[in-house]
């Protein structure tokens, strides 16, 4: 027994940091040389899109612990705010619409995060709910938003950072995960600092978190700000990188949904984000695979869409009997099974 113990206490224990930078590293290095189209068309981008909307939505509900079904929402206002600074602003950088868009986004999540100062739970996600209807509601009613396009579907902005053009697949496989790393990394250091503690301590217990001086109501509004900004900017991955285009029903009531179902990566973890978006984009490529194999032309469209909502309720459903922490708690649960194994 003391030489087991031994063995672990001499094993090495690399930093935290070294798996990030690794993946980072490949993500940079390698995936641009060997990634195809498709991969970086029906899989990368809307991963990373996905991936950054479901880090905001965790950091108000996982860690704050608010309710939100309008995610979606957000993300419109991101990408038609981006759209018009760019149209309207001239000589803005890209950068710099990308920035304002997100704090418009802001702006619009701290307005419809008010009713959490009274409510709490199934009310608050009604109220929130209302945030999808009203954005797209207003998107669709008044054309200046989408420049008096007939059609209410317009091109995506020309993608150029300091005279670099990123209109090729790979390019804007570049600026979203830029832009997914960075704002990770600053929300990574937010859930780590004292406001990510008040966070939390709102979320376990609003009364006591009010009773050892933390101002909830300002952290209430901030959760909302700081998540919507974030959502804010993949809602402008997502239109300007992956779809090319600029329209309202982009960001439906689905979509809402769709980053809903991201917890089942791990509520209260950055990293459960980026597993439960993956789940998210990957499942139906492989249900329709599968399917189209076993059951040819019979498995159309329309039952690739029924079976990917059964098949997706019914893991979130055993995920949250079996596993409440997510695939994140599940796959560190295997990893150290791993490691033991090979000591």
């Amino acid at each position: 027994m003391a030489a087991i113990t031994s063995d672990f206490s001499a094993a090495p224990v690399l930093p935290k940091w070294i798996a990030p930078v690794l993946l980072l590293a490949f993500a940079y290095g390698v995936v641009p040389m060997i990634g195809s189209s498709y991969l970086f068309e029906a899989i990368l981008l809307p991963f990373l899109a996905l991936s950054l909307a479901g880090v905001g939505l965790n950091i108000l509900t996982g860690y704050a612990g608010q309710v939100s079904l309008g995610s979606a929402a957000f993300m419109a206002a991101g990408a038609f705010a981006a759209y018009n600074f760019n149209l309207r602003v001239e000589g803005l950088p890209l950068i710099g619409s990308l920035i304002l868009a997100g704090f418009v986004a802001a702006a619009i999540g701290v307005v419809f995060g008010l009713p959490s100062l009274r409510l709490k739970g199934f009310y608050l996600a009604v109220s929130t709910l209302a945030a999808q209807f009203f954005v797209q509601w207003a998107l669709t009613k008044f054309s200046w938003f989408s420049d008096n396009s007939a059609s209410g579907v317009i091109d995506a902005p020309r993608l150029s950072i300091a005279g670099f053009a990123l209109d090729g697949p790979v390019g804007r496989y570049l600026f979203a995960l830029t832009i997914v790393s960075i704002l990770t990394f600053l929300a990574y250091r937010l859930v780590s600092s004292q406001t990510g503690r008040n966070f939390i301590a709102i979320r376990d217990n609003e009364t006591a978190a009010r009773i050892i001086g933390i101002r909830v109501l300002k952290t209430k509004l901030l959760a909302f700000a700081v998540s919507s900004f974030i959502i804010g900017v993949a809602g402008v991955i997502w239109a300007f990188a992956y779809l090319r285009t600029v329209e309202p029903d982009g960001f439906d009531l689905d979509r809402s949904f769709q980053i809903l179902f991201i917890i089942i990566g791990g509520l209260a973890s950055i990293r459960g984000a980026f597993f439960g978006a993956a789940l998210i984009v990957v499942f139906p490529l492989g249900l329709s695979r599968l399917g189209g194999f076993l059951l040819g032309d019979v498995f159309d469209s329309g039952v690739l869409d029924m079976s990917q909502r059964i098949v997706l309720g019914a893991l979130i459903i055993l995920f949250l009997i079996l596993e409440p922490d997510g695939l994140v708690a599940l796959w560190d649960r295997v990893r150290r099974r791993l490691a033991w194994q090979s000591t």
